[in-house]
Parts: structure tokens; sequence; C-alpha cells
């Protein structure tokens, strides 16, 4: 009962988080749902895309797989390789050439040595251990006093909130680079670059999103420890 009248006072503390990321998501369905309809001019896939941008980068030996699941893309910074989902590697369309590119760009990044892309990986480890950490407070507090668990929470959604705050520059600079190689090798013309955009920016509110609702998140927990304080 303590924990969920302690929830209940600053409850409302989860709301811009759960509703910007469903704003966030809605935004992402509707533009990489319109512009999956969209062909390429040029009649590039998107694997054929990224290839592209690695091989004009001097990153001739970096493969390009393909992954099942939707939206699943994804740059591993450890294998060093890029692994679009199907939709994407074998897609003609703008949306897919779009989310193509942007994996790339994380390619280009690693190649430049971006320092908060090296920032985020270093912080991989711990916060894949503070992920699952956060789904036992929550769990365990149904069961006992969030009070109890304000402080690991405040050091478990500290470290997130800090994760999510470096991935934002990381996202944002990698569509950047994207949009730049699209239009500088030519794959992509004015019009298709709009496309390109709507789909990236909405990809790009998800990771605010996440970022905000981490940050509620941490702030509910630190009101929290201060309200057992002053108890």
């Amino acid at each position: 009962m303590e924990a969920m009248l302690i929830l209940d006072r600053y409850w409302w503390f989860f709301i811009p988080g759960l509703a910007l990321g469903l704003y966030a998501q809605m935004k992402l369905m509707s533009a990489y749902g319109r512009f999956s309809e969209v062909p390429t001019n040029s009649g590039l896939s998107g694997a054929e895309a990224a290839r592209e941008i690695l091989d004009s980068a001097g990153l001739h030996d970096m493969p390009v797989e393909e992954v099942e699941g939707h939206l699943t893309d994804h740059y591993d910074p450890m294998k060093k390789a890029l692994f679009l989902s199907s939709e994407n590697y074998q897609g003609r369309t703008v949306a897919a050439v779009g989310v193509a590119a942007h994996e790339a760009g994380h390619a280009l990044q690693h190649k430049a040595a971006y320092v908060p892309l090296k920032a985020r990986m270093v912080l991989v480890p711990v916060t894949q251990f503070a992920s699952t950490a956060a789904f036992w407070i929550f769990l365990l507090g149904y069961f006992m006093s969030w009070a109890k668990l304000a402080s690991i929470a405040i050091v478990v959604f500290g470290i997130l909130t800090l994760f999510q705050m470096i991935t934002l520059p990381v996202e944002f600079d990698a569509s950047r680079r994207a949009k730049e190689q699209l239009v500088q090798l030519g794959l992509i013309d004015g019009p298709e670059l709009k496309g390109v955009n709507k789909v990236l920016n909405a990809a790009a509110m998800t990771y605010v999103a996440a970022m905000v609702s981490s940050f509620f998140t941490l702030l509910h927990f630190i009101l929290i420890a201060r309200g057992n304080e002053r108890d």
C-alpha cells in the first residue's frame, strides 16, 4: 500500500515520456509507411545505397547483411557490419534508402572516431545491466516501498538518462551524414530528400522520447528520495 501511495503522489511524472513515446511511434509509423510506398528514381535498394556510401568512404570490406524483423536495422560497431531488416535491405523505396543510409552514417562515425559514438560504445555494457535492473525495480515496486528502492533507482535511471543523452547527438549526426552522402553521391534527388528527412526526423523523435522518459523517471525517484529524507 505504501508503495502505491508514494507512486500515486508523483504518478504524473510518467506521462510526458509515455505521451511523447506514443506520439513518436505514430509519427514514425506514418512517415515510414508513407515513404515505403514511394520508389526511388534511381531504382536502388537500401542495401545498394548503403554499399555505395560505404565504398565511397573506403569501407569496401564492411558487410551489409539482411536480418529479420521490422525496423531492426542497426550498425554493430563490434562486428563492424551493417544489418538491415528485409524490408529495407531489399526495398527500393525512399524509406528503405533513408534508413539504410542512416545506418551507414554510423559506420562513417566509427571510421571518423566520432567522440559521442565512442562514449556510447563504452556505456553499452553498463547500460544493458541498468536496463535489466530497471525492470526489477518496477517489478519490486509493487511488493515493497518505492522509498526503499529510490537510491538504487536513481543510479540506474541516471545511467539510462546519460546513455540516452549521448545517443541523441549520435543519431542526429548519423542522419546528417546520411543525407549528405545521399545527395553528394547522387543517390536521391531533391523531392526524395524531403521524404528521407521526414522518415529520419520521425525516427529521431523516438530517441528524444526515450530520453524524456528516462529523465522524468529519474526525477520521479529523486523526489521520492528527497521526500523520504524529510520524513
